[in-house]
């Protein structure tokens, strides 16, 4: 929906032309990557975000250790978004690549019968403009991230402060639900605020299939032009119908890995 949005009327028509053109399917193209895309993502972004913590504390001239505002989190994660941009702009592409095929296909970007395998796309990027290739879109994403995961870790932390407030408890005692709400409530200030640059980065990564893309900027304009405003936000629905269990289930994780390490680190 996001490459090409006048192809489908909406999240419902998307869905049924997938299947009904593709087979059942095709609705788990890109698969794969998308699992190495967040494992990787997230492996490097919460260990950054630990270590960004000691920075800020580090230029903040505060102790070790000591509790940071949810201000301070959230700048932390989005220094954080930087190193984790690198671990993921490689696996999104060949993802972006894999499940926009059909339709670069049907439009005649590229010619129809072509291997859709992780594989095959990733031999397509070697071949046709090297390692490097792999980072077609990474300015795009770290747009992208920095400013997303400044609400991100920002409003995960504001919500929980608001729950332990009400509920008369200290951020660590406000149980699963709320803790899982407040995941799913920062991944929704996430994709609000950076939707469109996301759209634009797609744009490059799977159009740069049909040969050499325009940058960032000429690429958002040329949306803006061509197609309005409203085409940045194209596929925006099923984002955040995904982005609340997805989110809840990440802090979820997070929190009681984190707790279970430490517990067992002892003092």
């Amino acid at each position: 929906m996001q490459t090409f949005p006048s192809m489908y009327r909406g999240f419902i028509h998307c869905l049924v032309s997938t299947v009904r053109e593709v087979g059942p399917f095709g609705l788990y193209k890109g698969t794969a990557p998308a699992l190495l895309a967040n494992i990787s993502e997230n492996a490097v972004l919460f260990l950054g975000y630990g270590l960004c913590q000691d920075a800020v504390r580090f230029l903040s001239r505060m102790d070790k250790g000591a509790d940071l505002s949810d201000l301070q989190k959230a700048s932390a994660g989005s220094l954080a978004s930087i190193f984790s941009s690198m671990a993921l702009c490689p696996t999104e592409l060949v993802k972006c690549r894999l499940q926009a095929m059909h339709e670069m296909e049907a439009t005649g970007k590229v010619a129809a019968g072509q291997r859709s395998t992780v594989w095959s796309v990733v031999k397509t990027v070697l071949k046709t403009n090297g390692p490097l290739g792999f980072y077609q879109g990474l300015t795009s994403t770290i747009v992208r991230e920095i400013p997303g995961y400044f609400c991100f870790f920002g409003a995960y932390e504001l919500s929980r402060t608001t729950f332990a407030k009400h509920m008369g408890t200290d951020k660590e005692g406000i149980g699963i639900l709320p803790l899982m709400f407040s995941g799913g409530f920062g991944g929704a200030c996430l994709w609000l605020v950076v939707y469109p640059i996301d759209c634009v980065k797609s744009r490059i990564q799977v159009y740069s299939l049909a040969g050499k893309q325009e940058g960032f900027m000429k690429t958002f304009m040329a949306i803006i032009r061509t197609e309005g405003f409203s085409a940045l936000y194209s596929g925006l629905t099923p984002t955040m119908i995904r982005t609340f269990p997805a989110n809840g289930a990440l802090f979820l994780a997070y929190e009681y890995t984190h707790r279970l390490m430490m517990d067992a680190a002892g003092p």
